[in-house]
């Protein structure tokens, strides 16, 4: 089973994605992962994706896109992967696609958790992260014993800069920016299932395998 997680910042892909790893005993692709592999091993795709990243340059869709065909070439794949963050706009949802022919494989369903901006913004803007040990707290849904104290180690807890309000409306509006158009992309192709992204995370994880067991 080959799946596309999509959901903004905060919708809780990444505990979901996590889920489906345990259950179904797949890979998750992350581009971030990916990326960083390849460095430590100086991959000859590595060290040209270090030229733009030592620029602080993006690194070009031809060069990830060479990351995802050799990832998903080996041999842990066969039984299916989950691909998180990747593909972003519908330009590397096309070259994706091509990538996937070549390697006569297919996307079986393209998930997308759907939550509300302001619910996303309260989960964003509210999150505390330990300076000491990186516990995570949440001032609404995770409040720590003590304000401003970690429970763990006691650390001082503070908001991460792309925590704050203001940073979290513009990372949604990117994502809805680059996001919006390539779930129409899959909806067209009879690909894209919408699962609402509210309630507890079991429930959730239980919407997520009702759309792709059918």
């Amino acid at each position: 089973m080959n799946l596309i997680l999509l959901g903004g910042p905060g919708a809780g892909k990444g505990t979901q994605a996590k889920k489906l790893i345990d259950e179904y005993q797949i890979p998750q692709i992350s581009t971030g992962d990916m990326l960083r592999a390849a460095l430590a091993d100086k991959t000859e795709l590595g060290l040209k994706a270090k030229e733009y990243m030592d620029k602080g340059a993006l690194v070009p869709d031809e060069v990830v896109i060479g990351l995802i065909e050799e990832r998903l070439a080996q041999g842990d794949c066969k039984k299916g992967y989950i691909l998180d963050g990747f593909p972003r706009t519908v330009k590397q949802a096309e070259a994706l696609e091509k990538v996937l022919d070549k390697l006569g494989q297919k996307i079986d369903h393209v998930v997308s958790v759907e939550v509300d901006n302001e619910e996303l913004v309260k989960r964003l803007s509210g999150r505390r992260t330990c300076r000491n040990c990186g516990a995570m707290f949440h001032v609404m849904f995770n409040a720590p014993r003590k304000d401003g104290v970690c429970d763990t180690c006691g650390g001082e807890l503070y908001q991460r800069g792309d925590d704050n309000e203001e940073t979290v409306r513009n990372r949604l509006k990117v994502y809805e920016d680059q996001t919006a158009p390539l779930i129409d992309y899959y909806m067209k192709k009879g690909l894209l299932r919408t699962v609402p992204g509210m309630g507890s995370i079991d429930d959730i994880y239980g919407r997520i395998k009702a759309v792709i067991q059918g």
